[in-house]
């Protein structure tokens, strides 16, 4: 027996659960299944490779000795993995001994090294989640030079120390390739790096991230450096199970949803908002347009787990329900009596990346904090800004920041407004802006905490007073709205 590890940052707090081989067959028969329905919907994929930023991370072990890690370390390191079959889904640009590596730096620049060697032969960009895409990213906006320096003279950094990577990594850099280093130089020295995925990998048809949920916030980021190139979001899985797979994966982020398979797990449904009455269903009785948290009995044991997610049915294909991932159930800012979803504080968010598009400007991270310290108590957005054009300062228009400010609270739900409006019951929302890598400094905090490197995911609400405290060593800026917000009381 052995256990897996959760992420640790929807929630707050890491949970284990026991693992036999049937979690990893289904992760086994989702990659299969997954790449069957993209290869319907995509042609051309058959002699391709994915470059792909799979990790591994250290294990441990519980007090009594048995092993744990996280579910991707269990996979990558077992048979299931080892064993693959050879065609276009499990073919991928770096080496096993990459993905094996405990190093995430070591590995996410050996993935982005063998991925430019091989550029010609990549068509599909993929990661577990849209925020490891955005980190690949930045590492190379950082790192390119250098590794133009290991392309141009066939030779790998010396900081990359893990022998087995450094030696299958040595082997696909091969000889000196001046004309490939000039190559990637000319395309990452461009003032924008707007589009710069399909630029550096031309011959890429798709990105495959999962980018739903508190993860759709990175949805422009990615779209900025992909130039708009399909991103599927293939497949809904977590530490406690595999779910179901998107039947539509060129729908457009907002649109998707999974199809649950029910081999996978018994699944069983909490209908939400029922009031005092607690009503469970089976998968074969969920209502179309009803809400509803899943309950799980996996193979692992009579474990039944509570999920936290809120899912919506939006749909039915052949028989089996298909779920659109609303929200997390605890995620949730209160001052007064209003109630704030993660949900809602996105759709706000996503509503006030539309200011910044006016100017030069991108949010690249961000996160929010019920602020109880002040009277009125009041939300506190912290935000991480970029310049659109590499090497340009990030210049704060003040006008433009406290229409941000402005338009958040326009765009939350109406008691939001009537508390903040009336009786000086709620004060203004603030965005604080933070320094470049303070999101970088918080998930390092979280995973010294015990979170997952792979499976890390910027909590949309803090609760951790040591990570507001990383946050607030970093704010250089601070703004709020003076204006009045409209109200609806028909609501």
């Amino acid at each position: 027996m052995v256990f897996h590890c959760s992420s640790g940052t929807s929630g707050g707090k890491q949970k284990m659960f026991p693992r036999n081989n049937k979690y990893l067959e289904n992760i086994k028969f989702i990659f299969y299944y997954r790449s069957l329905v993209i290869s319907k919907h995509i042609d051309g994929l058959e002699h391709g490779k994915g470059m792909v930023f799979n990790f591994c991370t250290s294990e441990n072990t519980t007090p009594s000795g048995l092993p744990s890690s996280a579910a991707s370390t269990s996979f990558f390191k077992s048979d299931y993995f080892k064993n693959r079959p050879s065609y276009w889904h499990w073919s991928y640009t770096s080496p096993d001994e990459v993905i094996l590596c405990s190093d995430t730096k070591q590995t996410l620049y050996c993935h982005l090294l063998c991925g430019l060697v091989q550029r010609d032969d990549v068509v599909k960009v993929g990661a577990a989640f849209v925020t490891i895409l955005v980190r690949a990213i930045n590492l190379l906006e950082n790192s390119w030079k250098e590794i133009c320096t290991n392309i141009r003279f066939g030779h790998l950094s010396e900081w990359i120390t893990d022998i087995s990577c450094r030696d299958s990594v040595s082997k696909i850099l091969g000889e000196p390739n001046p004309e490939l280093a000039d190559l990637i130089e000319n395309e990452c020295n461009n003032k924008s790096w707007e589009g710069i995925v399909p630029r550096l990998w031309p011959k890429a048809k798709f990105i495959e991230c999962i980018a739903t949920g508190q993860m759709a916030q990175h949805i422009p980021t990615l779209e900025f450096y992909s130039n708009k190139l399909p991103s599927i979001s293939s497949s809904y899985v977590s530490s406690e199970t595999m779910f179901g797979i998107n039947m539509s994966p060129l729908c457009k982020p907002e649109n998707v949803s999974y199809t649950f398979l029910p081999n996978l797990s018994y699944f069983e449904f909490l209908l939400v908002d029922a009031g005092d009455k607690t009503e469970i269903v089976d998968l074969v009785d969920v209502k179309l347009g009803c809400y509803y948290e899943p309950l799980v009995t996996n193979h692992s044991g009579l474990h039944r787990y509570k999920m936290g997610d809120i899912l919506l049915v939006t749909g039915f294909y052949n028989n089996a329900p298909q779920f659109r991932f609303v929200r997390r159930g605890n995620l949730t800012l209160s001052i007064h009596l209003e109630i704030t979803t993660d949900e809602d504080l996105l759709n706000a968010v996503t509503d006030a990346k539309m200011v910044l598009e006016s100017s030069n400007l991108m949010l690249m991270d961000f996160t929010s904090y019920a602020d109880i310290s002040t009277t009125p108590g009041h939300y506190v957005l912290y935000w991480e800004l970029k310049a659109k054009y590499r090497n340009d300062i990030v210049e704060i228009d003040k006008n433009v920041l406290v229409e941000c400010c402005y338009v958040v609270e326009e765009s939350l739900n109406n008691s939001y407004r009537v508390y903040r409006s009336k009786g000086g019951l709620i004060g203004a929302l603030e965005i604080r802006l933070v320094q470049q890598g303070t999101f970088d400094a918080l998930m390092e905090f979280f995973i010294t905490q015990g979170a997952s490197s792979t499976q890390y995911k910027t909590p949309i609400c803090i609760k951790s007073t040591e990570a507001l405290v990383i946050l607030e060593e970093n704010v250089h800026a601070c703004f709020f709205t003076d204006k009045s917000l409209s109200l609806n009381f028909s609501s």
